[in-house]
Formats: C-alpha cells, structure tokens, sequence
C-alpha cells in the first residue's frame, strides 16, 4: 500500500512516509495522532498473520477486507519491532568513526539520522541511544527507555545503517547486568573514581611510597623501568621512556583504574561471551591531563591483561567544558593529538574518544582531520540545549521561566561538572525581546547554566505532585516537533560538517 493510501485512511494523522513498509501482505508506518505516536499495521483480517499478532494494539476496522491495528510505541512492542526489523536494533559499530548523540529525551533520533544522511549516511556510525547511569536517573528514564527511543526513531526514517547503543559512565558490575540487559551493544566503562588526581602533588618520596603500595608494583616495575618504547606510523615516530618517576607517576594515577576496568570488562565478557559488543575505557573527566606515557601505560596495561578496546576516552590537555568550545592552544593540541594517536594505532587499533564532544567547534577540523576514522566523537547536553532553543523561539515566557527556576539551582547541580562557577556574564534574558531570545542560547554561561540544570529541569515538581517543567516542555516539543528537530537537525548536520564528514 502507497502512502498516499494510508494517508486517506487517516487523514488527521501526520504520517512519516519514510517508514512504510510491507511484511506478508500488511503494511506497517509510523504516524503521530496529536502529540501521540504510533506503529499501525493495515491488513486484510482474513488473513491471519502471526507476526501481527506478536504487536499489541487496538484494532479498527475500515471495511470487511481492511483494518488498522494502532499500536503504541510501549516496551513490549519496540522488542517484537526489533525482532520483526532487525535493523531498528542496534549493534556494534567497532572501528567506524562514529558519533554519540545523546539523546537525553528521547525525542532527537530522527533528527541525527537525518543530519548524517544528508553528509554521508554509510561513513557516519550513529550512536543513536547513549546515556549514563546518572543521565537516567537525572531524566527520570529507563535504559529501556532510552534503548526503544531509538528504535522507534530508526523506524521512523527507515534508517537501515547499522547504529548503536552507548551504556555510558558505568560504574559497577550492576551497571553492566541492567545495560546488557535492556539491550546495549556499546559498554563506556568509567574507572576516573580510581584515578589518583593528586599525583602531582606528590614529592618524589611519597610518589614512591603510592608506587609501592600497588600489589603489582614489582611486576610493573619489570615491564616498564628504564625502558623506552619506540611507536612509529608512516612518517612519524614517538619515542617514550619510562624513567622510574615516569613509571611510578603513570601507575599511582591509573593503576587501580586499569585494575578496575579490567574487572567490570570481565564481568562483561562473561555475560555476553561471544556476542559482539563495543567497549570503551573512560578516564577523561578528571583533573589532569593524560600524558602521553600515561596513555601508553593504560592501553599497554589493558593489552597485558586481555582487555580488547573499541575506544579510549583519555583527558585531553585543554579544557573540554561542558556546552561550549574548546578552551586551549590549538596548536598544541594538535601536537598532543598525533601522539596520542600514534599509541592508539600501536597498542589496538582503537578509536580515540572526545568526550563533552558538543560544541567544540575549534577541534572538530583537527580532530577529522589527524583522527580519521579512528575518531568517536560523544555529544549530549547540547541537544537539550537546542530543544531549549525550540522553547524559547515558541513560548518566551516559559522559556524565561526555566532561566529563572535554572539560575536558582546552578550552584547546586553545577557540583558534578566541569563547568564555570558563576553567573556573572549571563545575558539579560528578563529584558531582551522576545525575537532575541533564542540568541541568549549562544551565550556560554547561558549554555552552561541550562546544560547543568537539565535534571532538576525534566523531573521538579510542585509542591501538589505536578512537573514543573516537564509535560509543558514535552507538550510544546511534540506540538512543535519539525521546529524542534529542525533546529537539532541543524545543529547535528554543523557538527558532523565541522568534523569533515
């Protein structure tokens, strides 16, 4: 059946013609009915078709020979469309350069797949479900959640590209069993919990006695002490030399991270055994930078051990703040970058990751450019952001709302991040006109107070029980949807385009 059929046969309801598709005889598509979504399968109902019936669903019948089951998009539905369309399940992406959206209401997929179709559908790997642990239980959501989100998007605009799901920031071995179980193919283990961040304020004494401390320091010291490791690609050679203060400083910030991961990864290993999966070590959000004898001790260390990585997200000299662009010398991270690089294609291959990816405009060039596909880029507060950019050019006055509520509890969200510590440069946003105010969104303390302030945002509420926030904001993005996945298309397709991709 074409779209213009199924569109007479619901003509109040918007239909995504990009996702029709036929299975033995019925015709499945995607449609929003007012601010509700649904799968609907139109079928002859004298022909009894088993995979229909796997759908839950009420079913309205047109004519004798026609009816329409609406199916919701619930939980139990998005596992039989991942088993009915294998390709609206994700899976593990391993070294194609990929890009992590972070889609934290879930309500953004489509407008990623639609960024990255206009560039280059096949070369991009989109991480289209990506949120941590904390991310969930700051927006109230469900790993299942975030998992079918994805799905139904991929649905939506018949996305056929293998694309995958980011188990971000774990922890524990709890983390893993929950995220293997809803479905992830992408596992971001984050060990910085373990890092030692006052390394360098140790003298050469008490740098000693941590080094001694370690369980393996003697084996470590074995492997390492007075040697020095040559990497060479192509033109390029780097040469790294473990003195012992260059070792003992190495093993004393990362040692028990390394320990750490190794755990979790074996955990998931056993779980998953030989089922495909990508993984991730994360040790970017600490204090200092990772050198790059540093890097060679993680990765060489996690090599030791039988630890196979996808990727590792080291921390990058520079500030990586959350929101904005890069704070550094470009140059100098360019240099810093080819190193890292160098140790990434000795010791794996692995991609190197950049984490609070969003908006680092200034890197992108090199990032594309020295990376290749070696490169995994990982965004997520932006796109609240630019959602928030859809709030504030519909409804001003619920926009200045948030800004006010947000500016209240910046102090106190803004703890777990690496952000700025005041609100001293914020645009008047109570004043500017109405027309102006999406504009307060290019502003970084704006951005940053927003980026912080998310969780408490999607999930306060008033003292009878009600969101604060919430369902306005979901009514007004879901009333408004084309300008809102507009803006976030837009945003998406600049930094994709900025990467060089």
């Amino acid at each position: 059946m074409q779209s213009e059929q199924l569109q007479f046969l619901f003509p109040h309801t918007e239909l995504y013609p990009q996702s029709v598709q036929t299975v033995e005889n019925d015709t499945y598509a995607f449609v929003k009915d007012g601010r509700q979504h649904y799968l609907v399968i139109v079928f002859d109902p004298a022909d009894l078709n088993p995979v229909r019936g796997g759908f839950s669903g009420d079913v309205q019948q047109v004519r004798d020979d026609l009816a329409i089951k609406w199916c919701l998009p619930s939980y139990a539905n998005a596992v039989k469309l991942r088993e009915v369309f294998p390709w609206t399940a994700p899976s593990p992406l391993g070294l194609k350069k990929s890009f992590g959206c972070g889609d934290r209401m879930g309500l953004s997929a489509a407008a990623h797949i639609r960024a990255a179709r206009s560039l280059d559908e096949e070369g991009i790997g989109l991480i289209l479900a990506q949120q941590s642990i904390r991310e969930m239980t700051r927006t109230g959501r469900t790993p299942a959640e975030v998992l079918n989100a994805a799905t139904w998007g991929a649905f939506q605009e018949n996305y056929r590209q293998p694309w995958g799901a980011d188990a971000d920031h774990m922890k524990t071995e709890e983390d893993i069993r929950n995220l293997v179980e809803a479905g992830f193919t992408f596992f971001t283990i984050d060990p910085s919990d373990y890092v030692d961040d006052n390394v360098n304020q140790y003298n050469a004494d008490e740098l000693q006695r941590q080094f001694e401390q370690l369980g393996n320091h003697a084996e470590l010291t074995a492997h390492y002490a007075e040697q020095e490791f040559e990497l060479e690609h192509g033109d390029q050679i780097l040469r790294i030399a473990f003195t012992p203060g260059t070792l003992e400083h190495a093993a004393v910030k990362y040692e028990r991270a390394v320990a750490h991961t190794v755990a979790i990864a074996k955990v998931l290993s056993e779980i998953k055994g030989d089922a495909g999966y990508d993984l991730e070590m994360s040790v970017d959000e600490t204090e200092t930078a990772t050198s790059v004898a540093e890097h060679y001790f993680v990765a060489n260390e996690l090599k030791r051990r039988g630890v196979k990585v996808t990727s590792l997200a080291i921390r990058f000299i520079g500030e990586f703040q959350k929101g904005i662009d890069y704070i550094g010398d470009l140059a100098e991270f360019e240099a810093s970058l080819k190193e890292h690089l160098l140790i990434a294609q000795e010791l794996g291959p692995y991609k190197i990751s950049v984490h609070s990816g969003s908006d680092k405009y200034s890197v992108y060039p090199i990032c594309g450019r020295v990376l290749g596909d070696l490169l995994h880029v990982k965004t997520a507060g932006t796109w609240y952001l630019e959602a928030l950019r859809a709030v504030a050019r519909v409804d001003a006055s619920l926009f200045r709302e948030i800004c006010d509520f947000a500016s209240v509890r910046f102090d106190s969200d803004r703890a777990t991040y690496h952000v700025i510590d005041n609100l001293n440069d914020l645009p008047d946003y109570r004043n500017c006109a109405d027309s102006e105010l999406e504009h307060t969104l290019d502003n970084n303390t704006m951005r940053q107070m927003l980026h912080v302030t998310f969780g408490s945002v999607l999930t306060d509420k008033t003292s009878n029980g009600a969101w604060r926030f919430r369902s306005r904001l979901y009514q007004l993005w879901l009333d408004n949807e084309a300008v809102h996945l507009g803006i976030v298309e837009e945003y998406s397709r600049k930094h994709m385009s900025t990467l060089g991709w």
